[in-house]
């Protein structure tokens, strides 16, 4: 199996296909490189996908002694930026959702030469405190239970637990009709149900900078010049319990060159509820990027 050199002793497995302009895709939670399984086929053979498994989730390295920030935001930045930069990547269409959307923003900011644009999905900037209404924290409330011990008490090492907790988050967060449930259910409990597993997927939200009640609350509107520069598709679901369409009122003060595009009949887990729609969007990056 590929994996990555060691980084604070944790490894990325990852699946790379292909050949010609380079796409990295970069899963949610709960979740992994499967997520993109319905979008990788669409894409074509004259590009060079990569799809890592960020630390702690699919079979990447799942420690949970001597993290370090291993887990956090910036620890999983450093390490798909790593990745990248051993492959010989760059000037790729970055692309992600859920903590893959807030990882590919991030590794644009910090490294520039890597991403020639960007294909996201929710989470954006500019939710700021709105995440603390009534209806945002029950929404999110895998955001506060994972911080706490009842993760390892109640959850983790137990498979029938593990796979409630994850069946509860597809459900709840796709909508009627959705496959998100078959695709993905089963090979994510067969991936974090053994003793730590899944508690290493957790651990994300035990960062503030990554958690996004935490990062949300003290979000601040930055100044004109300091907007997100780089180009980006915006893939907003029409039906997604975590981030709702009107949430997207604020994306002009934070990026300066985006396109907006609602996807109809799908939930969070986007690229499996639309991977047509996907697909489209990043091979127009892909087009462009090759000019």
């Amino acid at each position: 199996m590929p994996f990555s050199q060691p980084i604070q002793g944790f490894r990325n497995y990852y699946e790379r296909s292909g050949s010609g302009t380079p796409v990295v895709l970069v899963h949610g939670n709960p979740g992994d490189h499967m997520e993109f399984s319905r979008v990788v086929p669409l894409l074509g053979d004259d590009v060079d996908v990569l799809t890592p498994d960020l630390h702690g989730y699919g079979k990447s390295d799942k420690h949970l002694e001597n993290v370090g920030n291993a887990y956090s935001l910036t620890g999983q930045v450093d390490a798909v930026i790593a990745l990248i930069d051993d492959l010989g990547i760059s000037n790729a269409v970055l692309c992600g959702y859920d903590v893959g959307s807030f990882t590919v923003q991030t590794i644009a900011m910090k490294r520039p030469d890597l991403a020639h644009s960007l294909v996201i999905a929710p989470p954006t900037l500019g939710v700021g405190r709105r995440i603390l209404e009534e209806k945002a924290v029950n929404a999110f409330l895998h955001a506060i239970l994972y911080k706490t011990r009842l993760v390892e008490d109640l959850i983790d090492g137990k498979p029938e637990a593990v796979r409630a907790a994850l069946r509860e988050n597809l459900e709840s967060w796709s909508p009627p009709g959705s496959p998100a449930v078959d695709v993905l259910l089963d090979h994510l409990t067969e991936n974090h149900s053994k003793p730590g597993e899944f508690v290493a997927g957790a651990m994300w939200f035990r960062y503030p900078e990554g958690n996004p009640i935490t990062f949300y609350a003290n979000e601040t509107k930055p100044a004109p010049e300091d907007r997100f520069s780089k180009n980006l598709t915006i893939l907003w679901p029409d039906s997604d319990a975590l981030f709702p369409t009107e949430w997207s009122d604020t994306l002009d003060d934070y990026y300066s060159d985006y396109d907006l595009h609602f996807m109809k009949n799908t939930g969070h887990f986007s690229p499996v509820d639309s991977p047509e729609t996907w697909a489209e969007h990043i091979r127009k990056h892909v087009q462009a990027a090759a000019k």
